[in-house]
């Protein structure tokens, strides 16, 4: 359950979170995208501003080098005709000549050739009221009036050259800050999504291992709460539901297995012991035909009792899942699990080949005992009556190898996929009274899988069917006695 402080600080919905995280990643690049917008528009006025300015000034100044020349020209034409009006034109020049410098004078307030031209101007406004002999000769006058205008003009052209500079420096400075700005809140918002995808991602996965820790059926070790959106919350407590329903399930079920081997077991040992005072001839000699029934009602109670065992077995496996290694002889274990089958080896009439022992190797008894016993009696069940078992094995400093192999009709190639799924039971059908469960080879697959190891249906070039068991080397603080045999061979045997 989830605790107060967990409640408060949690976002209340995932919606919520999501909607959250939008506005707050968001939120940078707005903010960048304000002050961008900010940087272009103040740029663009101050070049529109600028640009106007340059284009209004050069003007001007051209219109003063056209003036000074129409003014020079004036004054020569007079010297030549002597007309009275060109005097009047030669004024008006002037004048505006003057209106125009004194604009120009602000942008180019300490230019020496502007003092320069107001001046000449006042020198060259005496020219109208002179003699006509020294009006000629004050015409060398004009010769350094158009030096000083051509010389404004071009400090014209260098000053908006020069404004030009500091707008464009300032223009690289904007993009200089707009960048900077833009690696900031950039950096910014993928911080914030990485936080946002962290909140969002970090309950998801905490789910997610619970899930798979309910799935896999182990214990569950002390964990946080989850602490997230609330539907988040309220999923892991359902998990925690879920949890415990299964756990009371799977008790409940393993009250079943005990209660019901236990109860299929009492009356089937008593069948069986009746049936063997029976052939033991307790009740009176038994005719041919009884003693047969006796034997088929004795052989079906030992399938249903290995059924029960191998169900036994594949519950536990699949929840008591530790093991204990120890160093054995695996060719006294074969022995043993083939003593078991004696009986029905000989009944089929089969031939066995085993290999000769010793051979050493760290395992567990039980579950090898287990793949072993489970592979031989799928031998039995599925070969063919007076065909060949082969158990060979081999080992290195790497793995351990044994194979399981038998005489008999191949199996399809339709059912090796599922030939370990658990009551899965192929299209060959198993030779004697009982069906059998589908669980032996799923029972001999789990115990190598516990082991590291796997088991595997190969090929066989003499046999039609061989599984072959590979259990790893164990871990280096195991092995501290003798190593093992490199290869055991093979002994034939008929039982």
């Amino acid at each position: 359950m989830t605790t107060a402080v967990s409640r408060r600080w949690r976002p209340r919905s995932l919606l919520q979170l999501v909607l959250l995280a939008f506005l707050m990643v968001m939120l940078p690049l707005a903010v960048l995208m304000l002050q961008a917008g900010q940087a272009l528009s103040e740029l663009s006025r101050l070049a529109d501003q600028s640009a106007r300015q340059a284009v209004e000034e050069t003007r001007r100044a051209r219109t003063l080098g056209a003036l000074a020349l129409d003014i020079e020209r004036g004054a020569r034409q007079y010297a030549v005709v002597e007309q009275e009006s060109l005097l009047d034109i030669y004024d008006e020049r002037l004048a505006e000549f003057r209106r125009l410098l004194a604009r120009q004078r602000e942008l180019l307030p300490d230019d020496p050739n502007v003092k320069a031209l107001s001046a000449e101007l006042d020198k060259l406004a005496e020219l109208p009221g002179l003699p006509l002999e020294e009006f000629k000769d004050r015409l060398t006058d004009f010769l350094s009036f158009a030096e000083h205008t051509e010389a404004m003009r071009h400090a014209t052209n260098r000053r908006i050259d020069d404004r030009l500079d500091v707008i464009r420096a300032r223009a690289e400075g904007v993009q200089r800050r707009l960048w900077w700005q833009t690696a900031a809140l950039v950096s910014a918002s993928l911080l914030l999504m990485l936080l946002f995808t962290r909140l969002i991602i970090r309950p998801v996965r905490q789910l997610e291992r619970r899930i798979l820790g309910i799935g896999s059926g182990g214990q569950e070790a002390k964990r946080a709460p989850v602490q997230g959106p609330a539907e988040l919350v309220s999923l892991d407590e359902r998990l925690d539901w879920l949890a415990s329903r299964l756990d009371e399930l799977e008790e409940q079920k393993q009250q079943f297995l005990r209660h019901m081997s236990h109860e299929l077991k009492t009356p089937l040992a008593s069948v069986r012991e009746g049936s063997s005072l029976l052939a033991d001839g307790v009740a009176g000699e038994l005719s041919d035909h009884q003693r047969e029934i006796l034997e088929l009602i004795d052989a079906s109670g030992s399938e249903l009792q290995q059924l029960i065992e191998q169900l036994l077995d594949y519950n536990l496996l699949q929840h008591n899942r530790r093991l204990e290694a120890e160093r054995l002889d695996l060719a006294t274990v074969v022995k043993e699990v083939l003593a078991k089958h004696r009986l029905a080896l000989q009944q089929k009439e089969m031939r066995v080949a085993c290999f000769d022992g010793p051979l050493a190797w760290w395992a567990d008894r039980t579950a090898t005992a287990r793949i072993l016993d489970n592979l031989i009696s799928n031998a039995i069940a599925y070969g063919e009556d007076g065909g060949r078992l082969e158990i060979r094995a081999r080992a290195d400093q790497e793995r351990l190898v044994v194979e399981v192999a038998n005489s008999g009709e191949p199996i399809p190639e339709e059912d090796r996929p599922r030939l370990f799924e658990a009551f899965y039971q192929g299209r060959i059908r198993r030779k004697g009274a009982l069906k059998g469960s589908g669980i032996g080879l799923s029972v001999a697959a789990d115990c190598a899988r516990l082991q590291d190891g796997t088991l595997e249906l190969v090929g066989d070039s003499r046999l039609a069917v061989c599984f072959r068991l590979t259990l790893p080397r164990p871990a280096p603080a195991n092995e501290h006695d003798a190593s093992t045999p490199a290869l055991a061979g093979v002994q034939e045997r008929n039982d």
